[in-house]
């Protein structure tokens, strides 16, 4: 009964670790939901790749799903394993570093 009432609201059940997959050398990244208030993206970063330094005029919640990142936020590290999260505030400068290769989940609230 709840697959049927599932199917009706076009619900999906996803394993987010499974969403991108990791290419050598690569950052890639696949937008989940994308709506006037915010989106969710999971990415895939390989070992010592990652994102320079950028802001983002909304806060934004990162959740590692695999491996191990270094974030940076107002010149701050901050080590994230895998089931650990941060939330970057808007307008912050921010910057993403693979210290192993690692997948996240990215969600970005605007308001």
């Amino acid at each position: 009964m709840v697959q049927n009432n599932a199917d009706e609201l076009n619900v999906q059940v996803i394993e987010l670790a499974h969403v991108v997959d990791y290419q050598d050398n690569s950052v890639v990244s696949r937008e989940i939901i994308k709506k006037e208030t915010g989106r969710v993206s999971v990415f895939a970063f390989d070992k010592n790749e990652g994102l320079s330094e950028h802001t983002a005029p909304f806060d934004a919640m990162v959740y590692l799903l695999d491996g191990e990142a270094e974030i940076t936020i107002s010149g701050k590290p901050y080590h994230l394993q895998k089931g650990e999260m941060i939330i970057m505030p808007a307008n912050e400068p921010h910057a993403l570093k693979a210290v192993q290769k690692f997948k996240m989940m990215l969600t970005m609230i605007k308001s």
